[in-house]
């Protein structure tokens, strides 16, 4: 089994697109004006809009949850990305976003992480392995 895609269901799937075209350097793929895709070497990321959900029969989803400010809203999921040198993604992107959890730090088990907020409130993780054992579970 491989895990081939997450998704991110939003209000407002052309910000949430952007954001992450600005962020990642990647284009998206549009497939319907609710539905669209990055494509990475190993995973994608998929945004849909909430109109997506009633296609599996039911309102599933509640968006933009994920935020701190409301404390039964705690976020559980984090969507990471392998970036070459996160020090350097955090000097390109650090204008673009509106709440930067933790700027570069070296974490306990070897990889260097920026955690931030999306639009909607979901936590992203760039991170560069640094670490002999990390550098050598990325490579």
């Amino acid at each position: 089994m491989n895990l081939a895609s997450l998704r991110i269901i939003t209000p407002e799937i052309k910000r949430s697109v952007q954001f992450f075209e600005r962020i990642t350097g990647l284009s998206a793929h549009w497939y319907t004006e609710d539905f669209a895709e990055f494509t990475t070497g190993t995973c994608t990321l998929a945004i849909g809009s909430t109109r997506t959900m009633s296609l599996f029969g039911k309102d599933l989803a509640q968006t933009a949850h994920n935020n701190l400010t409301q404390p039964d809203n705690n976020s559980c999921v984090i969507i990471e990305f392998l970036v070459k040198d996160v020090d350097e993604q955090y000097n390109n992107i650090k204008d673009l976003l509106s709440e930067i959890i933790q700027k570069p730090t070296t974490m306990p088990w070897g990889n260097r992480s920026l955690l931030f907020r999306d639009p909607d409130g979901n936590l992203i993780n760039f991170f560069t392995p640094v670490t002999p054992e990390a550098i050598k579970k990325f490579s």
